[in-house]
């Protein structure tokens, strides 16, 4: 496991490849802006119809460095059959508060796969319980003290949801698109012998762009990402917003 770091921005995600298909290009452009970027695996996707855990984890290291993420790691849970228990929340916990960001992504509030709407529950579930000071994590001798994010927000993946905000990320497109093809065992491949999978054809990818260009034009660019707040942002000045 790599080691974490202090970073702007945390990314959760219930499968390694969600980060890359729903926000990647987010990522990327705050890391050419100079923030630090994080990224946190809550499964190895072992129940994914193509590949297996063990390829899953050497290509979301791939993508990794595509995006330029200072870290990632991944908490092995049961993919499919994590559950809200204390020990997931705790492992969450522990994540926030070493990396410490001021930005939370964490998966869609609710999705095609069922497996996005319940991390989204756990992970804001465990934001919250990051900041209060009598959960004791510092059991190790880390130094662990307690930390909230400034803002949480989730991504939006399959299903179509309205977004609080859209990120412009034009000129992050076509690195957005590599580090998604870093995950070759998921993904369109004609020449692969495993069975189809909901997100392995070639117009899956077709998708994927049309939803980019969507939410694109809804800014008047040509790419977008989607992201949605549970509560209202506050600018600083009317310039943020136009």
């Amino acid at each position: 496991m790599q080691k974490i770091s202090e970073v702007d921005i945390l990314a959760l995600a219930a499968h390694p490849d969600d980060v890359e298909l729903a926000c990647s290009g987010t990522l990327i452009r705050a890391v050419e802006q100079g923030m630090k970027v994080g990224i946190c695996d809550m499964t190895r996707g072992e129940l994914g119809t193509r590949g297996n855990p063990d390829l899953r984890l050497v290509e979301a290291e791939k993508a990794r460095s595509i995006i330029g993420a200072d870290f990632r790691v991944n908490l092995e849970m049961a993919d499919g059959l994590f559950d809200a228990s204390e020990e997931n929340k705790l492992a969450i916990v522990k994540v926030i508060r070493q990396a410490r960001p001021r930005l939370l992504f964490v998966n869609a509030p609710s999705d095609r796969h069922p497996d996005h709407g319940r991390a989204s529950e756990l992970q804001k579930n465990a934001a919250f319980l990051s900041g209060l000071r009598k959960i004791e994590t510092d059991h190790e001798g880390s130094g662990q003290t307690a930390h909230r994010p400034d803002l949480v927000l989730h991504y939006i993946q399959d299903n179509y949801l309205n977004p609080t905000f859209i990120v412009d990320v034009s000129d992050q497109w076509e690195t957005k698109m590599r580090s998604i093809f870093a995950f070759s065992s998921q993904f369109y491949d004609p020449h692969s012998k495993e069975p189809e999978s909901p997100i392995s054809s070639k117009h899956f990818m077709d998708y994927v762009e049309g939803r980019g260009i969507q939410f694109g034009r809804l800014i008047g660019k040509q790419f977008g990402e989607g992201f949605i707040s549970d509560r209202p942002i506050g600018v600083n000045s009317l310039s943020d917003i136009f």
